[in-house]
């Protein structure tokens, strides 16, 4: 029903038209109402109930501050509107030609930006967004789609908004936007992006009551964190696909980026649910070196992310599902990873490796590596394969054997599992016996004879600490060193720490004085060190006591001997002999040996022989036996622990002569 009604005068002062009901394809509206003032050149415009596709809205009205009314159409400006009892924050102005069948809209937010709208009867609708920010759009959104818009701001998008938005008689909708200035960032940290600059392109047409569309989308500025990953702008997205009643289905897509050969995907899902959605990516051609720091390294090491290195190249199949990733299938060619030491050493080094991994969530998966060889610091690695299974969150490798010199690491039933704050697993370890003269070589210490061995029946894994228990041997001088209770926290982190207890029992000091250019020394020692803890590789605390070995043998010690043990006993050590017979002889027979460290606060305590004290603080390092006697007495009872390892390493190095005085 149509009301008209004019005031009864012969110029028209007032005017106001009622409409019952408008209907149309997908837009409804009842209780419409228009009132023109002309002697306050002021409308107003108000409509009951309204309904867009779905979506109603009520108590809808449009107060013009300014306006104009002519046979040909209605200009309205500073008009301000209100929807369901409550203010819309944006000035309007609208413009209606009924002649040219157009009307005009400008909306200014009052949050910035502005919007243009125009619709001609012929030429369908066009709408130009010019910065339009971000909270101002999420306002319109949660209007029209609350569900989306509580989504959307749980990442606190901001950012703007401008291009075009075209909609045509014929059902078609094309979309050319760019975005400025774009952050975002999730409460938890694990999602987040700043400074994005992209553009976005969607050309689509309605079939039916489904969309056929295709799109693209280029980034061009800023990085986004998406945990795991960290990904920078460079991408560009072609993709077309079908939405049909909010389920969108992406049938082709393809991607462009730096160190990928081709990204090829499909994709179906819940529009209004995003976690849920389906998706097939096929990669072919992916260079590691390229995408590893990105991709990889936050999966692999998310704190040493700066030392890891990639290379080769890998092809692949990813499925994901409900948003999670389902399986995975890829091929390794040539590929090699590095991670280096944090302390400025060389760190670790596997490749080349070839080979396939297959992992699918909730059931049993493979990983079958070739790998060609590796390097542990100095230390090369020979060539062995990896046969692991691969089980949700986990991976057992039943045996493992890597070669090391002439024997091999040996690693039997390891179990690992990727839990809070890194990967736990536990397993065994043998080594079996390495040389030591090569072992030695190949890390650039003096040459040892003996054999270094271990069997370690226990050995754990928890997030940034490696403990082992059973012993680890190694003969050596004839004798042995054995070490227990190994615990290794962080051990390619800056604060790399190792602790353990050490045992060495009948090393032969011949072997031992020779191989380090102490002097000579004939005889046998024994040695404890208990509570050694070693921070970046270097002692920080210990108790160490080293003790002549029981038994009868020959016991002889050189001049240089002499002076390098008076050494250990710090400033005022001396050889308690007379220094005119001293020269006389080149060695010196002794009964016993002993002396003790205990290391504490870059101090090392030192004492010497169980009961050989002397006055004044003096302690029994060397006791003489024979002619002439010979004692070594140490007096300073407080040695700096950095001046007496920097003393020890000059008298070896620079082989100094002993000083007889």
């Amino acid at each position: 029903m149509l009301l008209l009604s004019l005031a009864p005068t012969q110029a028209i002062d007032r005017l106001t038209l009622r409409v019952a009901d408008v209907e149309g394809p997908e837009l409804v509206a009842h209780g419409i109402s228009f009132v023109f003032d002309a002697r306050e050149a002021r409308a107003v415009l108000s409509i009951e109930r309204l309904s867009v596709g779905g979506r109603g809205f009520r108590a809808l009205e449009l107060r013009c501050g300014k306006a104009a009314l002519s046979l040909s159409g209605l200009i309205c400006r500073e008009a301000r509107g209100r929807a369901g009892g409550g203010p819309l924050p944006m000035l309007v102005d609208v413009e209606a030609d009924l002649d040219a069948q157009r009307i005009a809209l400008v909306l200014r937010p009052d949050g910035g930006g502005r919007v243009d709208l125009r619709y001609a009867l012929e030429d369908g609708a066009r709408a130009r967004l010019i910065d339009v920010p971000f909270t101002v759009l999420q306002e319109w959104v949660r209007a029209w789609a609350p569900e989306l818009s509580r989504r959307v701001a749980s990442f606190k998008p901001a950012g703007r908004l401008s291009g075009e938005l075209g909609w045509s008689g014929d059902d078609r909708l094309a979309v050319g936007v760019r975005v400025d200035e774009a952050v975002f960032g999730t409460a938890d940290g694990l999602r987040a992006g700043e400074d994005l600059a992209l553009e976005v392109g969607v050309d689509a047409r309605r079939v039916g009551r489904a969309w056929q569309w295709r799109a693209t989308l280029d980034w061009q500025q800023g990085a986004a964190y998406w945990h795991p990953l960290f990904l920078e702008a460079g991408p560009r997205l072609r993709a077309e696909g079908r939405l049909d009643r909010g389920q969108m289905r992406v049938e082709q897509l393809g991607l462009e980026m730096d160190g990928v050969g081709r990204v090829s995907a499909s994709l179906n899902g819940d529009l209004a649910a995003l976690d849920a959605i389906s998706a097939v990516v096929d990669i072919e051609g992916a260079d590691l070196a390229v995408l590893g720091p990105r991709i990889l390294a936050p999966l692999l090491a998310p704190a040493r992310m700066e030392q890891l290195r990639f290379s080769g190249r890998a092809d692949g199949r990813l499925r994901v599902e409900a948003g999670g990733l389902k399986s995975a299938e890829v091929g390794l060619q040539a590929a090699g990873i590095e991670l280096a030491a944090a302390g400025g050493g060389t760190g670790v080094a596997l490749g080349p490796i070839s080979g396939r991994i297959d992992w699918a969530r909730g059931s049993r998966g493979a990983a079958r590596l070739e790998v060609g060889g590796g390097r542990w610091e100095k230390l090369a690695l020979g060539a062995f394969s990896v046969d692991a299974a691969l089980v949700d969150g986990g991976i057992r490798v039943p045996r493992l054997r890597v070669p090391v010199l002439d024997g091999a690491l040996v690693v039997d039933a390891l179990e690992l599992s990727q839990a809070e704050g890194g990967w736990q697993g536990r397993g065994s370890v043998v080594i079996e016996p390495v040389s030591m003269p090569q072992l030695s070589a190949a890390l650039d210490l003096p040459i040892m004879a003996g054999v270094l061995s271990a069997s370690l029946p226990g050995l754990r894994l928890t997030p940034g600490e490696l403990a082992f228990e059973g012993a680890l041997v190694v003969s050596v001088f004839d004798g042995y060193l054995r070490a227990t209770g190994l615990r290794l926290r962080e051990p390619f982190g800056v604060a790399s720490h190792l602790s353990a207890d050490l045992e060495a029992r009948h090393v032969d000091l011949a072997q031992l004085t020779e191989t380090f250019s102490f002097g000579s020394m004939s005889g046998f020692i024994d040695a404890d060190v208990h509570g050694l803890e070693l921070v970046r590789w270097r002692p920080v605390a210990f108790d160490a006591r080293i003790v002549s070995s029981p038994g009868d043998y020959r016991r002889r010690i050189s001049q240089r001997a002499v002076e390098n043990i008076s050494a250990l006993g710090g400033a005022g050590a001396m050889a308690a002999i007379q220094r005119s017979l001293l020269g006389l002889f080149e060695s010196f027979g002794y009964r016993e040996i002993g002396l003790r460290c205990r290391l504490a606060g870059g101090v090392c305590l030192m004492g010497g022989i169980e009961g050989g004290e002397r006055p004044a603080g003096g302690f029994v390092i060397v006791r003489g036996g024979g002619v002439p006697a010979l004692d070594v007495i140490g007096y300073n009872r407080r040695v700096d622990w950095n001046e007496l390892t920097d003393r020890l390493q000059r008298v070896v190095a620079e082989n100094v002569a002993p000083e007889v005085r």
